[in-house]
């Protein structure tokens, strides 16, 4: 059966453009790689845990990159050291980290 390519988002598939036979868009399988689910849920931080972590390290934007570089590592795969609730968010994760002393900044070595 041959059918005409009019509609739009229709595809016609290269192998069969000489054959005029359409493929529509809901028949197509995607060739996409899926997308990582982050273990963590996506919840805002709870301010009394920044506030506990702002009294370890006052530099807020040190604070800041410590907890992003433990957010990513947890939404890679890296296990929480601490116990969690399913309640706690991955940057609630790294901020108890901080708090608890199981994730410190590093001194730096002068060479």
């Amino acid at each position: 059966m041959v059918f005409p390519a009019s509609r739009a988002g229709d595809y016609i598939s290269p192998q069969c453009k000489n054959q005029n036979v359409l493929m529509e868009a809901d028949n197509v399988i995607p060739f996409e790689q899926p997308k990582p689910v982050p273990e963590f849920s996506g919840r805002p931080m709870k301010s009394d845990l920044v506030q506990q972590a702002a009294e370890l390290v006052t530099d807020p934007q040190i604070l800041i990159n410590m907890v992003s570089k433990r957010v990513q590592q947890l939404n890679t795969g890296r296990a929480p050291l601490i116990d969690t609730v399913p309640s706690m968010g991955a940057a609630d994760i790294a901020l108890t980290e901080i708090i608890e002393g199981k994730v410190k900044l590093a001194e730096e070595s002068n060479g």
